[in-house]
């Protein structure tokens, strides 16, 4: 007689407890989107990707859903289940009362839309209008997640009008020197306003009790201030990384890989008064392995850096991009087993191996892994 799966549970409160259910995105129509405020102070001058928009070359689609696929493939057999969202035809303009952008983004990465704390799946604000709309290729599974568990909690963060308000329409990469931008970033100084709450999703990185939220381009402090006030039993944490450019997402700057160890790009390191919350608690913070690849790939908003975008499966088990053989030669140092995934492909559909997840279920409770606490960090 067939064994009949197990219903839907949604439970995840950190980054490295055990997996066991994941969504992994497609590549399905996927766009290289217009010229917007939000993308335009984000590509980079020297960007293969600079003036082009438009769907993806269909070859490039196959080899991406081709390594999707096979990571799939890869967790399916260590019994982690995962399902995958339902492209949208990317290729359409989508408008608002307030604009209009002639083209949307994709479904490959998921981490970028849903946020999971312990029972709670929430759908991000996105900040850029290309990206608004992209909710609906997820909806069907939370549909079936909502219906099949009865504790699960559900929530759409409120959806942000994204009018030319939400951004300095000043703030172009092509008008803006290396230096310039640095000196910015710093500042903290950046694209997004404080209009409204904005944040995605991947900006947030989960420890337990605490959260540690990038400050950057694509999430602003009215977006932590909702996270705070939406989880005021978390303890929520504002972080930035002087010497990222385009700050854009933490993981691939900031990496926990079990409690007491993160790995940090070296490139764009924490700054002082914000490490002194995991110094005093005991976690150790390593620079991460230098990048194999000079250059991201063809067509690739990314930077080199996604070779610590590692997804974690348990405290002892890692998945790393194969080709980048010395964030693998890092890992095995650390202790942990090593599963090396084909995916360079796929980067240039929004991300690697962590950016193309989202938890469902992870193993494991809340847990305070930051007892004690500095004022104002």
């Amino acid at each position: 007689m067939e064994k009949k799966s197990k219903k839907t549970m949604v439970n995840s409160w950190n980054e490295w407890d055990s997996l066991k259910h994941v969504i992994i995105g497609r590549a399905d129509y996927c766009c290289i989107p217009w010229p917007e405020p939000a993308l335009d102070a984000k590509v980079p001058q020297d960007s293969d990707m600079k003036g082009m928009h438009g769907p993806r070359p269909q070859a490039t689609v196959e080899k991406a859903n081709e390594q999707l696929d096979n990571f799939a493939q890869v967790l399916e057999k260590r019994g982690i289940r995962v399902d995958r969202p339902k492209p949208l035809q990317w290729c359409q303009a989508i408008a608002t009362p307030d604009w209009k952008v002639n083209s949307m983004f994709g479904c490959m990465p998921p981490r970028d839309v849903l946020l999971t704390v312990g029972k709670e799946i929430i759908e991000a604000t996105m900040s850029y209008r290309c990206r608004w709309f992209e909710y609906l290729a997820y909806r069907p599974l939370l549909q079936s997640y909502f219906a099949e568990d009865p504790d699960m909690k559900w929530e759409a963060a409120p959806k942000p009008r994204l009018t030319d308000a939400d951004y300095k329409l000043d703030y172009l990469s092509d008008k803006i020197t290396a230096e310039e931008r640095l000196k910015w970033t710093a500042e903290k100084n950046f694209v997004t306003t404080e209009e409204e709450p904005l944040f995605d999703a991947a900006d947030v990185c989960r420890m337990g009790q605490d959260l540690f939220v990038q400050h950057g381009f694509t999430t602003n402090l009215k977006g932590i201030n909702w996270l705070q006030r939406h989880f005021p039993e978390h303890r929520i944490h504002a972080v930035n990384f002087p010497g990222d450019p385009y700050p854009i997402h933490i993981d691939a700057t900031f990496v926990p890989l079990r409690p007491g160890l993160c790995i940090n790009n070296p490139k764009r390191r924490l700054p002082k008064d914000q490490r002194k919350i995991f110094e005093i608690n005991g976690w150790e913070i390593v620079d991460a392995a230098q990048p194999a690849h000079k250059n991201p790939p063809p067509l690739c908003y990314s930077s080199v850096w996604l070779s610590m975008n590692c997804l974690v499966l348990d405290t002892k088990t890692v998945c790393v991009e194969a080709s980048e053989v010395h964030q693998l030669e890092q890992m095995d140092k650390l202790g942990f087993e090593v599963i090396p995934v084909p995916f360079r492909d796929a980067y240039p559909f929004g991300g690697g191996l962590h950016c193309a997840t989202a938890d469902v279920y992870r193993e494991g409770s809340c847990e305070d892994h930051f007892p004690k606490q500095l004022d104002g960090i």
